[in-house]
């Protein structure tokens, strides 16, 4: 029988909560993905999520709604007809302005007509695209794993949005997150919060969306960078950092151009909003090609000589299944975590998240 969520303690229901099940793992030809996380304490700070379209949202159903609204908003409402939808909404705010025209209204509904077979489009890629969402909140405490609870579902609230209004994931659906984070000015005044003081609420965020071709889209906000695993050369190889974008972590920085700029601090400088082109990507080029996911529980990214054992691991297993992969790093960090308590060094044991995907 299973055990009800409100039989659980709180510690214990967000662990489950922020850990997905092999289930949703997406099935991609030519691609092979596994993650796993192990807590520093019951609960913590840590997430990772699979984003597997076909099982999240009726792609069908959304392709079938968009063409409907595309054919709609090309026609014309009849007299005393009440407004079916935004546009003809739209239509009747244009018909109160005194210059309007009868080309005005067409010009617009092709434009709106054309935004829906845009998405219709998009939306068919789904099928071909899975998507992996690691989160790693600060601490290991019930308070981090409350702050990656939020990312995470202010996450799939706006990808819902962002589906409807687009048909794929944009730079807004990442900005709403981190305002979502952000801190407000009014809130901390009446919390009676020093401004001076540097702790705070934080994430780290990496999204990113995988094809079947081994293309890997990704934006990453503070989090520590992918490496790529290159079968051939076998060892992790340098996958030009020059061409990764990297924002602060989240809701520590908010755009200069934000509208709601000054109702929220920013602890770092960021003059813009982010636009398309801040999407980093790469390529797995060659089959066994791994793509490594990771928290700094596992490895700061930093540290050559962590660098070149955990390479070490890969290799030994590369020819193995990505969970199997999975596997023997996470042991690997568990082991490292042993040294630490063997040195008396516990505090620095955390969260560890491992994800691995293998281009087959």
């Amino acid at each position: 029988m299973t055990t009800p969520p409100w039989d659980f303690g709180i510690d214990e229901y967000f662990r489950k909560r922020l850990m997905p099940v092999e289930g949703a793992i997406p099935q991609l030809n030519g691609i092979d993905m596994h993650g796993d996380s192990i807590p520093a304490a019951l609960a913590g700070g840590d997430l990772f999520e699979y984003i597997n379209f076909e099982q999240r949202c009726n792609i069908d159903a959304r392709i079938a709604h968009a063409l409907r609204l595309a054919t709609e908003y090309l026609e014309p409402l009849s007299d005393h007809q009440l407004p079916r939808n935004l546009v003809d909404a739209h239509v009747e705010w244009m018909r109160s302005k005194a210059r309007f025209t009868k080309t005005d209204e067409a010009q617009y509904r092709k434009a709106k007509t054309s935004e829906q077979q845009r998405i219709a489009e998009d939306l068919q890629s789904l099928y071909t695209t899975a998507g992996v969402l690691l989160v790693d909140a600060q601490g290991h405490d019930i308070i981090s794993a409350k702050i990656a609870s939020t990312v995470h579902d202010t996450f799939h609230a706006f990808m819902l949005s962002d589906l409807d209004k687009n048909g794929r994931t944009t730079p807004e659906m990442f900005e709403r997150i981190n305002l979502r984070l952000g801190e407000s000015i009014t809130a901390r005044n009446e919390l009676g919060v020093d401004k001076n003081e540097n702790w705070r609420e934080n994430a780290t965020m990496l999204y990113g969306e995988i094809r079947p071709n081994g293309h890997f889209r990704f934006v990453d906000f503070g989090h520590p960078l992918p490496l790529v695993f290159s079968a051939e050369y076998k060892k992790l190889v340098d996958i030009g950092k020059a061409r990764i974008v990297q924002f602060p972590p989240l809701g520590m920085a908010i755009p200069e151009d934000h509208p709601d700029r000054n109702r929220y601090l920013s602890m770092a400088p960021r003059a813009h909003k982010m636009g398309p082109s801040d999407f980093s990507e790469f390529q797995l080029m060659s089959p066994g090609d791994i793509l490594f996911l990771y928290t700094d529980g596992v490895y700061d990214g930093s540290d050559e000589q962590d660098r070149l054992q955990i390479q070490q691991v890969i290799r030994e297993h590369q020819n193995e299944p990505a969970k199997a992969i999975c596997a023997a790093v996470l042991e690997y960090a568990v082991n490292q975590d042993e040294r630490l308590r063997q040195m008396g060094e516990e505090d620095r044991v955390d969260d560890k998240t491992v994800f691995i995907i293998k281009r087959a």
